[in-house]
């Protein structure tokens, strides 16, 4: 009798394609409000919806199967074309890790409009097989935003007018002009100048802001010893770390100097925000540091100090417009939290990094780096940083 041949191998039976699924998942793809891309691992578009069509200007045919930095350009503020390694998506596909952005497209009809892109790789394995990018006009926001920053700009040219002779008249009482004062009354009067004073770098902050937002802050680049600034924030600020006791010292600088092409008021401002920020959250009898180092062809400067420092969770939101930490909050009731927002939008403008390390309890040391020369042209026309 014939032996039985082998059994064969089962084979598993491929999985039934869900057309109802696949039907559900092309109406939610067409359905969303923003404009979605999908990408292959080439960057070749094999997907688009109808409001990325809609904002665009394109016809999906005209999209599908093309490049995609080829058909959809991205360019600066200024209208110079972006870099195909600084776009999202680039990003997106070195990094493995989703990109978000602001940028500007150029539609079609070769009109820019503002997005705000999101692109994340699709990954198998570690391997990106493709890409999807998520975006949406953002024209109407920025219109809100620039009429904000135009009501705060004009609300705080008008607050100089009566501040001014606010502070005026208390100096010519305080000095005696409008006759002898007694120990009581000087006291009240300096409690008087004092809250100016402060409505003033409050105006100043604002107006700043707001240029800083617009981006109309001029720069005005040019060779700038920073560790001759440093020495001169030193000095300024003196005063307010001796009333508290708080010792203050310039560190560690290059013998030779360290120059850098940069906006010398600006840095300043930067310099001057960080300082007075470490001697107002550090407790008395504590120490503030300014060191100016050079790394490679940037150079970097410190604050360090042995303050109250950042509690842990706190600290992503550290350069947030008007957030202060609740430790601070705590101690220290006056301060706006726009300071900080100020300095990283400034050392942004100047094509340099800022960033910080703490421990709470223990102190804060924050940095920032710039370039000794400009990697990207700066913008030279608009208003200066103050009112003069």
């Amino acid at each position: 009798m014939p032996s039985k041949p082998a059994p064969r191998p089962t084979q598993t039976a491929a999985a039934p394609i869900d057309r109802g699924s696949q039907v559900e998942i092309e109406a939610l793809f067409n359905s969303i409000g923003d404009g979605i891309i999908s990408t292959d691992e080439f960057g070749r578009i094999t997907k688009i919806n109808p409001a990325a069509l809609s904002i665009l200007g394109y016809k999906e045919q005209e999209l599908k199967g093309e490049w995609f930095p080829n058909l959809i350009t991205a360019v600066t503020p200024e209208g110079t074309p972006l870099n195909l390694i600084d776009r999202p998506i680039t990003k997106a596909f070195l990094t493995g890790k989703p990109i978000s952005d602001k940028l500007l497209y150029i539609r079609k009809n070769g009109k820019p409009i503002p997005v705000s892109v999101t692109v994340s790789p699709i990954l198998v394995k570690g391997k990106p097989l493709g890409a999807i990018e998520v975006f949406r006009d953002i024209t109407l926001e920025q219109e809100v935003d620039r009429m904000k920053s135009e009501f705060i700009s004009l609300a705080s040219h008008q607050l100089r007018t009566p501040l001014s002779a606010i502070k005026t008249y208390t100096h010519m009482l305080y000095e005696g002009y409008m006759g002898d004062l007694n120990e009581s009354q000087k006291n009240s009067l300096n409690t008087v100048i004092n809250a100016s004073n402060r409505m003033n770098e409050l105006i100043s902050t604002l107006l700043n802001i707001t240029r800083m937002e617009s981006g109309t802050i001029a720069i005005t680049p040019k060779p700038v010893r920073l560790d001759v600034l440093a020495d001169d924030v030193g000095k300024e600020l003196a005063l307010m770390a001796a009333t508290k006791g708080i010792k203050l010292t310039v560190r560690r600088r290059p013998k030779e100097g360290l120059t850098v092409v940069t906006d010398s008021l600006i840095v300043k401002e930067v310099m001057s925000n960080l300082v007075s920020n470490a001697i107002k959250y550090t407790p008395e009898k504590g120490t503030v540091d300014i060191y100016v180092r050079e790394q490679k062809d940037d150079a970097v400067v410190e604050v360090r100090d042995s303050g109250w420092g950042i509690p842990k969770f706190s600290q992503d939101q550290i350069f947030s417009k008007f957030f202060r930490a609740h430790n601070i909050v705590k101690r220290e009731t006056t301060g706006t939290g726009l300071g900080l927002y100020l300095v990283r939008g400034l050392i942004d403008a100047l094509g340099g990094t800022v960033w910080f390390k703490s421990q709470e309890g223990k102190g804060t040391s924050f940095y920032f780096s710039l370039p000794k020369k400009p990697r990207k042209p700066l913008r030279t026309e608009g208003a200066p940083l103050k009112d003069v």
